[in-house]
């Protein structure tokens, strides 16, 4: 990653969310930080202290972060079986992997109380690698063989590339306010995509109530009627579950309730924008 992950450098056990203390470990991650060139300070003499400003820099050396997230649940018996693994790996296998990494990422956000740390998507990726190796190789980046992942940039419509510029602009500019309820329903989805039920659960909740009392008073309510009927439906299967959440972990129907409420309150925010265009 172009940056500094932020856990300090060393060698972490993961075990799966809900193992017993003392159960077998599922992960290695090896968190390196790759240090940038010095930038030395240039020396301004009076002739140039006297003169025009110099010319703008080169632009400076950032610091990377490399994530190893090495899998010891199951080894493979020999390198034949190996290499038949890596033909077939790819981005499914890096998603999984990626999550590792985000598990510890969100940890650490915990452990250092850092509001500003957030986790890593695969776009971010300066390079990402897939592979296998022997004991000591992939903890210091080392591999018996592996094979680099690219993504193909997918051609997008000019109009989806252009629509979220508009919006900049006209949120910048003072031509449209935001609601809360869009900031609301962006960390509800995060934590929903990460699988923290219990906070999603909740952050839905307080999504879903402040997507009500502004649509309702949005200019185009008449044309949101139908939304917001919507969601005033979705209020007491939320709160519901938002209950459970705060007395302990909660069930795939749970989850599977908190995630079509969500999306009905992604969908009418969507539709306030298409009304007010």
């Amino acid at each position: 990653m172009p940056w500094a992950l932020g856990p300090p450098d060393g060698r972490y056990l993961l075990r799966p969310p809900d193992s017993e203390p003392d159960g077998p470990p599922s992960h290695v991650l090896v968190i390196a930080t790759l240090g940038a060139v010095e930038r030395r300070a240039r020396r301004i003499g009076r002739r140039t202290r006297q003169s025009q400003a110099p010319p703008e820099p080169e632009p400076a050396s950032v610091t990377t972060g490399r994530a190893t997230v090495i899998d010891v649940g199951e080894q493979f018996p020999d390198e034949h079986q190996a290499a038949a693994w890596l033909s077939g790996a790819g981005e499914e296998q890096l998603a999984a992997d990626l999550a590792v990494l985000n598990r510890a990422l969100h940890a650490f956000r915990l452990a250092t109380a850092d509001p500003y740390l957030n986790p890593v998507e695969r776009h971010q990726a300066l390079v990402a690698r897939i592979g296998y190796g022997r004991g000591e190789e992939v903890a210091d980046g080392l591999w018996t063989d592996a094979r680099e992942l690219v993504v193909l940039g997918r051609r997008q419509r000019r109009s989806r590339i252009l629509h979220p510029q508009a919006r900049l602009a006209a949120l910048l500019g003072g031509r449209e306010r935001p609601l809360a309820s869009e900031e609301l329903a962006l960390r509800a989805r995060l934590d929903l995509d990460h699988d923290r039920r219990r906070e999603a659960a909740l952050q839905v909740l307080v999504a879903l109530d402040a997507a009500i009392a502004e649509l309702v008073s949005e200019p185009q309510a008449a044309a949101l009627e139908e939304r917001i009927e919507e969601l005033r439906g979705q209020r007491d299967p939320v709160a519901h579950v938002a209950q459970a959440a705060l007395e302990g972990p909660l069930d795939d129907a749970q989850r599977q309730t908190i995630e079509f409420a969500l999306g009905r309150i992604e969908a009418a925010l969507r539709a306030r924008l298409v009304a007010g265009s």
